[in-house]
């Protein structure tokens, strides 16, 4: 995967992530799709992904989440992009790992791009285990 982690410029559009915003509402795929845009460009080594059912992106590990729901918009940045950005999101209802946007008001993209930025930052700086094959097969 080290050709997707330096690459340059947005990642590939994932054919996952398409059918899942194509069978959206179209409020819904709108919402999203600007947010996808957003976060395609500012996180250029990561790669788009389906996990737990929801769109990713993912670089050494899953950055950000992002899906749709019946009454509002999850974005899923983990635990430690909320506690960061705690005071920033204090007009929004969040929980240990999650925001809700509500489809009625313009999402605050330059505010999940801030939090997704931290989240590839945090990730870039953490240490990486490296496995050894067969070190315990005897």
């Amino acid at each position: 995967m080290a050709a997707d982690r330096d690459r340059v410029g947005p990642p590939a559009p994932s054919p996952e992530v398409d059918r899942y915003l194509e069978a959206l509402p179209p409020d819904q795929r709108e919402g999203l799709g600007q947010l996808r845009a957003a976060l395609r460009q500012a996180l250029p080594g990561a790669r788009e992904e389906i996990r737990y059912a929801m769109p990713a992106f993912v670089a050494e590990e899953v950055l950000v989440y992002y899906a749709a729901n019946r009454g509002h918009l999850g974005f899923y940045p983990t635990a430690s992009g909320i506690a960061r950005f705690q005071a920033e999101l204090a007009a929004w209802p969040c929980s240990k790992g999650a925001v809700r946007l509500s489809w009625e008001e313009p999402l605050p993209l330059d505010l999940l791009v801030d939090i997704a930025r931290f989240r590839a930052e945090e990730s870039r700086a953490k240490p990486r285990r490296r496995h050894r094959r067969g070190a315990d097969s005897a």
